[in-house]
């Protein structure tokens, strides 16, 4: 019997199913499911998202808190979450050095970490455990009465604890006590990876324990230590934040009360004492708001809030942080204080303080004594290291060198907007240039930096079509990318040292470039301090036969700096080829010098490697590439007063 072609049957294979029936479900999905049948419903946080399903301690976001009572102690808990690939050694160990710096404790000494089992731990042991993570938490505890609390370390534990107990792991951390604030509070370091061995596994936490959680567990523990706040702690803290400059929880009241229109009417309240009470402390806020600006009256009982209430009050607040900062950095100097110097400002002084503006983003800032006799509070840029820089030395901070000389070479070679390497290679060995394979290597790499830019583009190989404004472009690119500012370290003498200093100092440079290329110091503040020591070194310089005084004017020796340099090289390096076993020889001018980078000193007259040949010393102006290379041989050509350096057999020019 015949069939159709259209009643054939035909296999279609759908997907694989799994084999050995369902898989089980997870046990938190299990209790998930058993509460939603229940008819419980999915925790909400206060904005409307819903509770994250994934990391460690996401039951135990949603039960922190549930006991505590309306006059619970208060506890701020900052955290971050520390990607280390990003952050690397450095900065590992620069956020470890920093939590146990000096004068940190209550009795100025300081700084000392422990942990869960050790009054002394060991950073630098922590620090190696943790090399392999992937991440790290950071946190601050600051309980409102931590001063009241007699073993801040032991409520530091006990906290750690509770968290232990939370993420169902043990945890490694280190912590330490910070005293020199107004709000005693704790730096916790969390590694960020639990186990050991094949058991080892990153330690992710829910984002509502880290946002909520802790914050709330350490709120219970400090109201179990020290009791509810009282019904006279509550208003006392009420009325201190009446005539605050700042942003309090009397003007986020005020602020949701208002809505999107800002016009707030006030009630008057009869019957619970404590409602009357809020009821005339806002009216009161209201008042100091009205005498700041920041608030209007419109009616017998209503106000309205001024436009961005809370940025100013935010702004205001941390502008009194930086006074109160300044004011007891410079210990009592008179000096206008200039608390937001603008970023292009380039400013030159004596250090005077140095910390982080943020310590939880880790953001440094200077006091900085300035030459101008003004006092400048500085902001540096995430993660920049203010170890070299030592308070009482001079610095000098401004926005970044804009433009390169490469920018010039290309333009000088390039005819009718064409820039040929080969050209200019030619150009330059027929010029007598002792590299020119450098000079055309360095070009190389900053037509790429600018083409990325889109400021040159490349015709060909080893040729490139360059605009007429080259460098204008150049410059206005470089400042695009980048508006932070830069500190340099002038000097780490105080220029009471410097007078008597061997070596050429930073007076000596201020002398030579008084006339032309420096601001002169002003007459009063750091300034007149500056006028002054620089009298006195001149008599110094005098008395060494390189200053004589004609008449009211003073005249320099020929060469000053580097006669000074020469002299405080030649004696230091002298005693540290004696104290090596080797011999010293001097650096001559243009001659290739070939050794082991050894380390590097730092002398009046500036930072200097040591390189070691086997047989003798000598010693080169230091430049930050060669750091990495410590122990390699190196290879350098000293011209006037810079270094050009060249790491093993590549050949590289220096800037």
């Amino acid at each position: 019997m015949s069939r159709s072609d259209d009643e054939h049957f035909h296999v279609r294979p759908g997907p694989p199913k799994a084999r050995g029936g369902a898989r089980p479900k997870a046990f938190v999905a299990q209790v998930l499911k058993a509460a939603s049948a229940s008819g419980a419903k999915p925790r909400r946080t206060a904005g409307g998202r819903p509770a994250s399903r994934f990391g460690r301690g996401r039951v135990a976001a949603g039960a922190a808190g549930r006991r505590l009572p309306t006059n619970a102690r208060r506890v701020v808990v900052k955290s971050r979450y520390v990607v280390l690939r990003r952050a690397g050694k450095a900065g590992v160990r620069a956020h470890l050095r920093y939590i146990e710096r000096d004068g940190v404790r209550r009795d100025g000494l300081p700084g000392r970490a422990y942990g869960a089992d050790t009054d002394a731990a060991d950073l630098e042991a922590f620090e190696e455990r943790g090399r392999g993570d992937r991440h790290q938490f950071r946190f601050i505890v600051s309980p409102e009465d931590a001063a009241e609390l007699e073993d801040l370390p032991g409520f530091t534990r006990r906290l750690m604890e509770q968290l232990a107990t939370d993420l169902e792991t043990s945890l490694d951390w280190v912590a330490v006590d910070h005293w020199d604030t107004d709000n005693p509070h704790t730096h916790v370091v969390l590694r960020g990876r639990v186990g050991r061995g094949r058991d080892a596994q990153d330690l992710v936490i829910a984002p509502d324990y880290i946002a909520h959680g802790i914050r709330l567990r350490a709120s219970e523990i400090a109201t179990e230590w020290l009791g509810p706040r009282t019904e006279r702690e509550i208003r006392q803290g009420w009325q201190r934040e009446v005539d605050q400059e700042r942003l309090t929880g009397l003007d986020r009241e005020l602020v949701q009360r208002g809505g999107t229109s800002g016009s707030v009417t006030l009630q008057s309240v009869a019957g619970e004492a404590r409602s009357v009470l809020r009821e005339d402390l806002l009216r009161s806020r209201l008042q100091r708001l009205e005498g700041l600006g920041l608030a209007h009256r419109v009616g017998p009982q209503r106000w309205q809030l001024g436009v961005g209430l809370q940025d100013t009050l935010a702004a205001m607040g941390r502008r009194g942080d930086i006074v109160r900062t300044m004011h007891r950095a410079m210990a009592g100097e008179a000096r206008e204080l200039i608390t937001d110097s603008a970023p292009g400002a380039p400013v030159v002084g004596r250090l005077q303080a140095k910390g982080l503006d943020d310590e939880l983003l880790e953001r440094p800032y200077l006091v900085i004594d300035g030459l101008d006799g003004r006092a400048h509070y500085v902001t540096l840029p995430v993660g920049s290291d203010l170890s070299a820089l030592p308070v009482g030395g001079i610095v000098a901070c401004g926005p970044p060198q804009l433009g390169r000389s490469a920018d010039r070479l290309i333009r000088a070679a390039s005819t009718d907007g064409r820039y040929e390497e080969a050209m200019h290679r030619a150009s330059l060995v027929a010029s007598g240039h002792g590299e020119p394979d450098q000079v055309v290597q360095a070009c190389r790499r900053r037509l790429e930096v600018l083409r990325r830019g889109g400021v040159v583009t490349r015709v060909g190989e080893g040729v490139w079509h360059v605009p007429e404004d080259l460098v204008e472009r150049a410059r206005a690119q470089d400042a695009a990318r980048t508006s932070a500012r830069v500190v340099e370290l002038r000097s780490a003498l105080a220029i009471e040292q410097q007078v008597g200093a061997e070596g050429a100092t930073w007076l000596d440079r201020q002398l030579v470039g008084t006339a032309s290329t420096q601001t002169p110091p002003a007459q009063a503040g750091f300034g007149a301090q500056v006028r002054q020591a620089q009298d006195a070194r001149l008599r110094v310089l005098e008395s060494r036969g390189l200053a004589a005084r004609q008449g009211q004017r003073w005249v320099l020796a020929r060469d000053l700096l580097r006669t000074l340099t020469a002299r405080e090289v030649q004696r230091s390096g002298e005693d540290l080829a004696a104290r090596a076993g080797r011999l010293w020889r001097p650096v001559n001018d243009g001659e290739p010098v070939r050794g082991v980078y050894r380390h590097a000193v730092q002398l009046t007259s500036g930072r200097f490697a040591v390189l070691d040949d086997g047989k003798a010393l000598r010693l080169v102006p230091w430049q930050p590439v060669i750091e990495t290379r410590r122990g390699q041989e190196l290879s350098v050509v000293l011209r006037g007063t810079s270094a050009n350096w060249e790491v093993g057999r590549t050949r590289g020019i220096g800037r």
